[in-house]
């Protein structure tokens, strides 16, 4: 099942998020199967960090939550608060894909 999570950061900690995004994504490469989408959400200027959206298939919400308790920004504290929502994916992603490399 795809579980959507919505994790926002804490103030003032862009730092912290710079220094353990490399671990972060090394996690993140190790369920880029199961994963549907992932990015970062931003202020409207596009570039402050706000916080994460992603949406991975996990056999269960136990199994999603987890692999959040694990997850390299929960260890370090980043998050101010953490949300997890069970996820029907209805419509085929068109828009919104970084530019082919």
């Amino acid at each position: 099942m795809l579980f959507a999570f919505i994790l926002i950061d804490k103030p003032d900690h862009g730092d912290m998020r710079q220094r353990v995004r490399p671990v972060h994504k090394d996690y993140l490469a190790a369920v880029a199967a199961h994963m549907a989408f992932a990015g970062p959400l931003t202020h409207d200027d596009g570039k402050t960090m706000l916080g994460s959206l992603l949406v991975i298939d996990f056999a269960s919400r136990d199994a999603a939550h987890a692999w959040l308790a694990e997850e390299p920004f929960t260890k370090a504290g980043l998050y101010a608060s953490t949300t997890i929502h069970a996820f029907v994916n209805l419509w085929p992603q068109k828009a919104g894909f970084p530019p082919a490399a």
